[in-house]
């Protein structure tokens, strides 16, 4: 009985190899260097976005540059007390060539200071005049990290007011730099009338200059910040608490891929381009904006290459010849 259950088994066994035809095989694997995960480049529009921390203020403060490369030259005027209608000319730039180029303060500000000695030599972008934006603004502080991201380049500042209105747009104001303390002159004096008589004989005084329209007495000093008012339908509180959204640059329909697939953060970047036999060519290309998960290619592609996903190893230094200052250790 033992040896009929064997016997069974084992023809069992041969059927099953015969109606398979093969015995299963192990599969092979790729040649060394093969790539599997690729990408094409994609156009798609970017933006370059910085996240700030801000608060709502009363009257900030915010400094204007000079327009140009020259000679500035102060306006001899009286500060007002009320903010300006309309933009108001309070300093002009006396370029290399001569031509005056106006400074001016925006709407609903009040000139706050000088910051400048007049007839100073200025340059392009440094802050000349601070100017007090009338009513309720947003301010935000602005750490040297983040300066040259912001500096000169925000095109659009979106606003959060933390358990309140939000997202709304703000209208940036002025410069991010720092601001030295601002000056508010003397008038200049005038020379009083020689006293007389009255028709009682008595000697009358000279009449007093009315100096109470100076509008302010200058601008304290300010770390970077920047400073931006939203729509008077947005309804603010002093001191609440705003996160700013700042756009430093735009870009549309760029040819980008994923950051994964690229070395290099900015500028200069390489790219491995695989071929039709699935190996890899290492090419150069240059780099723009990023949102964190895909980055712009200016130039360097056509845009109709494959892509390998991991990018390429950027090279490590190698190391020099004999220790560090090269000359054979410290010997």
């Amino acid at each position: 009985m033992t040896g009929l259950c064997t016997a069974v088994i084992i023809a069992a066994a041969l059927c099953a190899c015969d109606s398979s035809g093969e015995a299963p095989t192990t599969p092979g694997l790729e040649a060394r260097g093969t790539v599997l995960t690729t990408v094409k480049p994609t156009r798609q529009d970017l933006s370059n976005k910085i996240s700030l921390s801000g608060s709502v203020t009363i009257n900030p403060v915010f400094g204007i540059v000079a327009p140009a490369d020259g000679e500035l030259r102060y306006l001899d005027k009286k500060p007002g007390t009320a903010p300006a209608p309309k933009p108001r000319w309070v300093a002009t730039v006396y370029d290399d060539n001569g031509d005056p180029r106006k400074v001016m303060i925006p709407k609903d500000s009040i000139l706050a200071g000088r910051l400048m000695d007049d007839r100073s030599d200025v340059t392009k972008g440094m802050p000349i005049v601070s100017a007090k934006h009338a009513g309720y603004g947003i301010t935000a502080e602005i750490d040297s990290a983040q300066a040259y991201r912001i500096s000169g380049a925000v095109t659009d500042v979106r606003a959060q007011i933390k358990n309140g209105p939000g997202p709304f747009s703000c209208t940036a104001l002025g410069t991010i730099a720092a601001l030295p303390a601002g000056t508010i002159p003397e008038p200049p004096p005038t020379t009083p009338p020689t006293p007389g008589t009255g028709s009682s004989g008595a000697p009358v005084a000279p009449p007093v200059s009315d100096t109470s329209n100076t509008g302010s007495s200058g601008s304290e000093a300010t770390g970077m910040r920047l400073v931006c008012v939203p729509t008077s339908s947005v309804k603010l509180i002093n001191g609440a608490s705003v996160t700013l959204e700042v756009v430093t640059a735009k870009a549309s329909k760029a040819m980008v891929l994923p950051v994964e697939a690229v070395a290099g953060v900015q500028g200069k970047g390489k790219v491995d381009i695989v071929g039709k036999d699935q190996q890899r060519k290492t090419v150069d290309v240059v780099l723009g904006l990023s949102d964190g998960k895909v980055v712009q290619i200016k130039s360097g592609l056509k845009g109709d290459e494959t892509i390998a996903v991991p990018g390429p190893d950027l090279p490590t230094a190698a190391p020099v010849e004999g220790g560090p200052n090269g000359k054979g250790g410290a010997g």
